[in-house]
Formats: C-alpha cells, structure tokens, sequence
C-alpha cells in the first residue's frame, strides 16, 4: 500500500520537529541545500522508524525545485507540503536573501502546486519580521502575489540595490510571502489542496540564537520580555501550529497566516509608551 508523502523542505530546527511530528504515518521526503546537515537529520529520523527519502535541494532553482517536486510525487501522494528553507539577516547579504526567503518560496508554492493531492495542505514558514513591515501600495502588492516566480527578480521593487541591509530585504521577503500565499491558495484550492503560512517569532534554534547574538539581538530580548508568553518559542511551539494547520480540524482554513510569536507583535504594535 503506497503511504502518503510529507515532504519538509529545510531540515533545521523547524523542520526537524514539524517532520518528527507529521511524519509517522507518511513517507517523509525530505530536503536541504546542506548535503551534511541532509544526511544527518535523515539518517536520524530513519533511526527512530520514520520511513524517510533525502534529496538536496536548491529552492533558488527552479530546476531543483521542480525536480523536488517530482520526487515527491514519484513516491506516493503529496499529502502535506512544509516550506522551512531560508536565510536569516546575519546568515547572507541582501541578494541571497531575495534569492531565497523571496524567489524560493515562490518557486516552492509554483512547483508543488502542480503536484499537490486533492486534500492535502501546504505550509510556508514566514517571520513576524514581515508583520513589522510597512505596508506597500495595492499596486505593489498585487505584484509581489501573482508576478511569475521567474519574473520576481526583474520587478524595480525587487532590486538589490533598493535595500539598506538584510534586515530589510528579509523583512521584505517575509511580508512578500504572505502575500505569495495569499495568492497561491487560489491555485492550489483549484486541485482541492490548502496553503497557508506561518510566521514564528523568535524560535529557540541555532538560526535563532545567532540573531539573538547579533546587533539586533537587545531589540529581540525586548519583545520577548514585552510579549505575553516571556520567552522564546521552542521549535514544538511551531510544529504544533504547522500539524493544526496541515491536519483536518483546518479544512476551512486558506491562503492565511498563523503568528506564532508568544504576543510580541501584539505587544510591541499595541505599545503606547
């Protein structure tokens, strides 16, 4: 009897756990562009009894992704889909950024749209950085939804050179996701499948722990000390809302965005001194 297929593209600290926790009735396929990092998680998951394929990917190329995506579909059906690949601001500079946190998710959302199964949900991890974003005209925003994840790099608003520093560019790229899920949940509605995005705050993951050790890292503290939970997410905190989400109890549940961030948006956007 062919299982159906989880497929968890970025295997970190988020994507660890949303695998371990959707992962033990499903084939799980899953993806990064570290070979090493690939390795290791699946050789663990296939020690704990997960049955498990490995492919590295590049989520940058569309050839990758849709080759990915194939795989995918080669194995059974594409059951759940969950996007955790990207780079955070101390990671890369402004074009990897785009690259990946931007064009990435597009070509993701394209890609397993077409391979998708008729019930099955899809996840992308945003950030509450993109919630921290000001709001673009309607214009702009339009384009940034339904602009052909190939032709995203060319739009003037794209442009490299128009950004201070990562920070802005993954702000941007993050804000830009919800956007591209907003749309993308029309398509892959029209295969009888959902997507929505989640956007975590500050997680306790190695990703995590660098930006809280980076310049940026007094003004993190701050919202975690601001929000209602005081303290940072664990990667279970993200994995619980992304089985919520991927599971049936959110069969009415599209084209949304899940802030999973303790209150510190809230707090921080509600402050009045």
């Amino acid at each position: 009897m062919t299982q159906p297929v989880a497929v968890v593209i970025g295997v970190g600290g988020m994507g660890q756990a949303i695998a371990r926790r959707i992962g033990p009735a499903a084939h799980v396929l899953v993806a990064d562009h570290s070979k090493e990092i690939l390795d290791t998680v699946a050789g663990q998951l296939a020690g704990e009894g997960y049955r498990v394929t490995a492919q590295q990917v590049d989520v940058s190329s569309r050839e990758a992704v849709a080759a990915l995506a194939e795989r995918a579909a080669s194995l059974g059906p594409v059951v759940s889909v969950v996007h955790t690949a990207g780079l955070s601001p101390v990671q890369a500079p402004v074009p990897a950024i785009l690259a990946v946190d931007l064009l990435g998710v597009a070509l993701v959302l394209e890609e397993f749209g077409e391979v998708v199964a008729s019930g099955g949900a899809g996840i992308v991890i945003a950030s509450m950085a993109g919630h921290f974003h000001p709001p673009l005209p309607r214009e702009q925003e339009l384009q940034l939804a339904t602009t052909p994840a190939d032709r995203l790099p060319s739009l003037p608003i794209c442009d490299a050179a128009g950004f201070a520093d990562s920070g802005a560019a993954y702000a941007f790229a993050k804000y830009a996701n919800r956007l591209r899920v907003k749309a993308a949940s029309t398509t892959w509605g029209a295969r009888g499948a959902r997507i929505n995005s989640i956007s975590p705050g500050v997680i306790a993951t190695p990703m995590g722990q660098a930006e809280l050790d980076s310049e940026h890292g007094a003004g993190m503290r701050m919202m975690i000390d601001a929000s209602n939970a005081k303290r940072a997410g664990t990667p279970a905190d993200i994995a619980a809302a992304a089985e919520f989400l991927l599971g049936p109890a959110a069969s009415f549940v599209s084209g949304a965005d899940l802030l999973v961030d303790g209150g510190a948006v809230a707090a921080v956007t509600t402050r009045t001194s």
